[in-house]
């Protein structure tokens, strides 16, 4: 288990400890990525590893970039640029977290897809900047499909209607959805709710002619899954980095 950031701070022995365990995490994921696309039928290319690396700090990301991944996650933007700023450029960065429409114009040439894209209002907003500075913005609509009041996203029966009002924004691209499942101490308890933004995802398709081709679910409790009900990208932190710094 990685020590606390206080610790491996003032221990260079330990620091080497921790960032040896981020290459050994990284190893044990693709192999259940892997496993778990197998299982179904699938190709473990199909899926993108997001690396959630919100409240870890950039030495920790950049030994996870060497180690050949390439794709992040921040949600907070005042600490997202700094770490954007100082890490190679080769790195893809995913903006995970609830974006408010005041930050938008800080992020929004800066990230290659944001994940949660809860409300028409904050889509139209960031069209609208992207316009005015010249970049398409890709976007995930991010479904509520478990109904829970503490969630944000489109309630499923409202997103026909997002999607015709915001699919001919000419600085938006959705390439698909987004959703979390309820917390739960069994992972397989979060399948029926990949599963439904799964069949969501298939009917607007169908309907709209839009290809969604992109379903983000499954963190690092229920990735497995995820990938079992479809899942393109999955967004992982703490099985790579250990508990938040």
């Amino acid at each position: 288990m990685r020590q606390p950031l206080d610790s491996y701070e003032k221990s260079g022995i330990l620091f080497r400890e921790t960032m040896s365990s981020v290459q050994t995490n990284l190893s044990e994921i693709h192999a259940r990525i892997e496993s778990a696309a197998t299982r179904c039928g699938r190709k473990a290319s199909e899926i993108q590893l997001v690396a959630v690396s919100k409240t870890h700090p950039p030495e920790l990301i950049r030994e996870a970039f060497e180690a050949g991944q390439r794709a992040f996650g921040e949600s907070r933007v005042q600490d997202a640029l700094p770490k954007i700023d100082a890490l190679p450029a080769g790195i893809e960065w995913h903006f995970i977290g609830h974006l408010q429409t005041n930050k938008i114009r800080k992020v929004v040439d800066r990230f290659a897809l944001f994940h949660g894209v809860d409300n028409e209002n904050l889509a139209i907003q960031i069209n609208r900047i992207a316009g005015e500075l010249g970049v398409t913005a890709n976007v995930l609509l991010e479904v509520n499909v478990s109904g829970e009041v503490s969630k944000f996203g489109f309630a499923p029966e409202k997103l026909p209607a997002a999607l015709e009002n915001l699919a001919p924004l000419p600085f938006l691209r959705i390439p698909g959805l987004m959703t979390m499942a309820p917390y739960s101490d069994h992972p397989d308890e979060a399948r029926p709710y990949f599963a439904k933004l799964r069949e969501l995802r298939d009917r607007l398709a169908t309907e709209t002619g839009l290809p969604l081709s992109e379903l983000s679910m499954g963190m690092s409790g229920d990735f497995e899954q995820g990938i079992a009900e479809g899942a393109t990208i999955v967004r992982v932190g703490s099985a790579i980095f250990g508990s938040r710094g």
